[in-house]
């Protein structure tokens, strides 16, 4: 198996080194290179990509406004020479943030975090048995969260899991959310068996857990949230009742 990944970066010499690295990596294949994130739509669009190594400050379509316009991204590791991008870059979900000029070794380790993730993408855990197999009508029980001046009707199998943020919640749901005037605590008397907290500031779903490794969780929405310290042994506790 190998990766088939886009290069788009604007710069000649990084494409360069970029592809020198990927000889060398055994389950990575380059299946295109852009030096404009524009060029690549169409790619997109006209080949299967499982991973794209991309720059940020390039002309015309910057990398993470290009990275926002797509609905459904490839993994995505990013190459730049500027580190301000990080905390914007791991808010959209990417597999690692690579500063340039970087080093086979940590190219290595960002391309063997993307091998992890599309692993745990393409393999499901066994679903947990009274969860998955337990009363319909209670998995299916609906919930009404407050936002702005309306009330939204959801069904709680379509949360992925509910995060803290101030005096507010964000309710996750794939790979948007709702945000609410609530506090995560308010939830708990509302919420069927299947969530779980994980953390202070983390509910999740069981039924939308892909995989476990260490002390993270992965989700079918690709995101990956931490156990918390307070949390981890009732945590794992719970999925061991249940294996």
């Amino acid at each position: 198996m190998k990766l088939r990944t886009l290069i788009i970066d604007d710069e000649p010499l990084a494409h360069d080194v970029i592809l020198t690295y990927i000889e060398d990596v055994p389950f990575l294949e380059v299946a295109g290179q852009c030096y404009l994130a524009t060029e690549a739509i169409g790619i997109l669009q006209n080949r299967e990509i499982d991973l794209i190594l991309l720059d940020i400050q390039m002309p015309k379509l910057q990398g993470l406004d290009f990275l926002r316009t797509l609905k459904h991204p490839p993994l995505v590791i990013i190459t730049s020479a500027y580190e301000e991008y990080a905390l914007e870059s791991y808010d959209l979900d990417v597999c690692d943030y690579l500063l340039k000029p970087f080093r086979f070794d940590r190219f290595l380790k960002a391309a063997n975090k993307a091998l992890d993730r599309y692993r745990g993408q393409n393999q499901s855990l066994s679903p947990l048995p009274d969860i998955a197999e337990g009363n319909t009508t209670n998995a299916a029980k609906q919930l009404f969260i407050k936002s702005d001046k309306r009330h939204i009707q959801i069904d709680q199998s379509d949360i992925h899991y509910l995060e803290s943020f101030g005096n507010y919640v964000k309710v996750w749901l794939a790979n948007e959310f709702i945000i609410t005037p609530r506090t995560l605590s308010s939830f708990d008397d509302q919420l069927t068996e299947q969530f779980v907290r994980i953390h202070k500031s983390f509910i999740v779903n069981c039924r939308k857990v892909t995989f476990l490794e260490g002390n993270m969780v992965v989700l079918q929405n690709k995101k990956t949230l931490p156990i918390g310290k307070s949390h981890r042994q009732a945590f794992k506790k719970f999925i061991t009742d249940r294996e």
